[in-house]
């Protein structure tokens, strides 16, 4: 493996987890622009399209709604294998995601274990995600007592 090779690869490792950081942090406008201008989001949920996003201003706006009632996020981003090829890459990560929120005055933890598939192209020597089609595998929902 060549060192531009293992540099891009880092910098793709990096790019999940800073988008996954600025989810957590509810730093949208700044998430969105690791995105390319015309980006696709899509959320399968058991086996099923429930949302597909375009655009960075589309993506702002509905991942500002998602989490509008959660006090906490957080994403713990696990294995990612990635094939690089030039300008272009894919890549296969897994996450392991934590919400809590109220919901009808009870406050609940949600955890979700996913996975993404990302398209990603560089831009001005930059990587951004260009298509992501997250896998939401799976879903626990539990009360929080205090």
């Amino acid at each position: 493996m060549e060192i531009h090779e293992l540099a891009d690869r880092i910098a793709l490792k990096e790019l999940v987890d800073t988008i996954s950081i600025l989810g957590d942090t509810k730093d949208f406008e700044r998430q969105v622009q690791l995105f390319s201008e015309n980006a696709i989001s899509e959320t399968i949920v058991e086996g099923k399209t429930i949302l597909k996003l375009e655009g960075r201003k589309e993506m702002a706006q509905a991942f500002a709604e998602f989490l509008h009632d959660m006090e906490t996020v957080y994403h713990c981003n696990g294995q990612q294998v990635v094939e690089i090829d030039g300008n272009k890459a894919t890549g296969k990560w897994y996450c392991w995601i934590t919400l809590i929120g109220n919901d009808k005055g009870r406050k609940m933890k949600t955890t979700i274990g996913a996975t993404y598939e990302d398209d990603y192209i560089r831009v001005n020597d930059r990587w951004l995600v260009s298509r992501r089609v997250g896998d939401f595998k799976w879903q626990d929902k539990t009360e929080i007592k205090s």
